[in-house]
């Protein structure tokens, strides 16, 4: 977890200066959608992961984006996490963690039927470093 998210942890939920409403982590009015990655996803990964100064992550995927963009992804494999060290991407990025945690509790002993990404130059990473 970054030192970021975990401020804002322990701050607690964001507020709107002007109204004093709870307002999403990840701004405006956009939406956060987790879905799990497809092979489709594997150049989107690739950028993502070229922007964090890491490996992509692979196997099983879970992204997290913010409109149509996306913003972070953990591996339900081995926990690799990449986001966007761009945007505000923190929170988001803890609730990916998250939400995959659970994910790989209640799916323990059925990972192999859930779809796998295996981004080009993944192992290429690995041999540079």
């Amino acid at each position: 977890m970054s030192a970021q998210a975990w401020w804002r942890l322990l701050r607690g939920p964001v507020k709107d200066p002007a109204t004093g409403a709870e307002r999403a982590p990840h701004g405006g009015g956009a939406r956060l959608t987790i879905r799990w990655a497809t092979p489709d996803d594997a150049a989107p990964l690739a950028r993502l992961a070229q922007l964090d100064e890491s490996r992509p992550p692979r196997g099983v995927v879970l992204l997290a984006e913010v409109g149509q963009e996306l913003w972070a992804a953990i591996s339900l494999d081995d926990g690799h996490l990449v986001a966007d060290p761009f945007r505000l991407s923190g929170e988001v990025a803890f609730d990916l963690a998250q939400r995959a945690r659970k994910l790989k509790r209640a799916e323990r002993g059925r990972m192999g039927l859930l779809p796998r990404v295996f981004p080009a130059g993944a192992d290429d990473y690995l041999m540079t470093c």
